[in-house]
């Protein structure tokens, strides 16, 4: 019998969450001012079990469906939206292990986790590398294998126990997933992203200077599970979802204690005047439309997700095309909503409220750079040809520098 995660009490698995992101979101401002890199936020989370929140109840996880893992992601992006996606690696890891069969190697990633191991994500790499050319290699030696190269945006890494990486073989050039533990002097990870949002995933350079593999830890990338790109980008994308409602918040909290006002308002308060209130509706209800579309998106994927092991190709295929498509429409949505929430925020606030101090300007940085992975305008591309002309969505796709 396949253990499938399709779900628990969402409120009393945010209830065990959330007091960690009350006390993640009293620091947010500062670690924004101050550039800290959230290891204590990642080790309060580790210590819940929150990397967990997918594993099967039977085996000591707490089998939450997808479309709850994305609400409680949600949730931890209201309080600080740098900690899902530094962990955006991790659960595509866990997903990968939940869509493999019944092994003891899978058992040991499931505890491993249990015992509160994360992972981090080595895929892209930056530079003079061809489109479709793959740097990093790994080579077969007695004990195991060598891992040498170099990764960008390689998000997570530095709280990371473990880093997923994208690799070639040496010896037969086929593409392999690898897992290195960052144990070891030969993993070097640099605090060096200088993005103007999102400054503290965590996604600068790794560099694997002949690291050491286990033998088991290296699989054929083709195994890998089918919807991973919907899923890496469905992080970001209740992320995003999770910046909105910290928009929604500040908005509100702004309005209803703004004691200035203007001369030619309508109100002898900002928080009686029409205008303004119409400002923060319309915010609100943007929140909600994304909220809604992400869900929404969700629930396909976890149709992905339960019938991976079905024996009808056709059934698989079909649920992976609706995932990724819901994904991509999503995006559309999502990656336009957000950002002008962010903006409009500043329209029921005053110039007072763009001060440093206040880091308000966090939220449309982090939401455009949130917004800016896997560019938006293919994703509408690939929606209107699906729908039109009845192409299958790209599920696969890589970075590199063009002829």
């Amino acid at each position: 019998m396949t253990l499938l995660s399709t779900g628990t009490d969402y409120e009393a698995l945010a209830t065990r969450f959330r007091p960690i992101f009350e006390r993640i979101a009293t620091e947010t401002v500062a670690r924004e001012l101050n550039r800290t890199l959230p290891y204590e936020p990642i080790r309060w989370l580790k210590e819940a079990g929150f990397g967990t929140v997918r594993i099967p109840q039977e085996k000591g996880g707490f089998g939450a469906s997808l479309p709850q893992l994305f609400a409680l992601f949600s949730e931890l992006a209201q309080a600080d939206s740098n900690l899902p996606q530094a962990l955006r690696g991790h659960f595509a890891f866990v997903e990968d292990q939940l869509n493999r069969p019944e092994s003891e190697l899978r058992d040991r990633w499931f505890r491993r986790f249990l015992d509160g191991d994360i992972v981090g994500n080595g895929w892209t790499e930056t530079g003079e590398v061809k489109l479709g050319d793959v740097i990093t290699k790994v080579t077969p030696t007695e004990n195991g294998w060598r891992l040498t190269g170099e990764k960008f945006y390689s998000t997570g890494t530095l709280f990371a126990d473990w880093i997923d990486v994208f690799g070639r073989r040496s010896d037969t050039g086929g593409d392999i997933i690898a897992l290195v533990s960052t144990h070891q002097p030969e993993v070097e990870r640099d605090d060096d992203w200088d993005g103007f949002g999102q400054r503290l995933t965590g996604s600068g350079t790794t560099r694997f200077r002949d690291a050491f593999v286990e033998q088991e830890h290296v699989t054929d990338f083709a195994e890998r599970f089918r919807y991973q790109t919907a899923f890496y980008q469905h992080v970001l994308l209740a992320t995003l979802a999770g910046v909105g409602r910290a928009i929604e918040r500040d908005a509100a909290e702004g309005v209803k204690n703004r004691r200035r006002v203007y001369s030619h308002g309508n109100a002898p308060a900002a928080r009686d005047d029409a205008q303004v209130l119409q400002v923060v509706g319309q915010i609100s209800s943007w929140v909600y439309a994304v909220e809604a579309t992400v869900e929404r998106a969700a629930q396909a994927m976890q149709v992905a997700y339960e019938v991976h092991a079905d024996a009808d190709p056709s059934v698989v295929t079909r649920a992976n095309e609706q995932a990724e498509v819901a994904s991509a429409q999503a995006q559309v949505v999502v990656s336009e909503l957000i950002p002008r929430a962010a903006t409009e925020l500043f329209n029921a606030l005053g110039a007072s409220d763009t001060r440093t101090s206040k880091a308000l300007d966090r939220h449309w940085r982090n939401a455009r750079t949130l917004a800016s992975h896997n560019p938006v305008i293919y994703k509408s591309r690939s929606v209107g040809n699906w729908r039109v002309n009845g192409v299958p969505p790209v599920f696969l796709w890589q970075i590199g520098n063009g002829s």
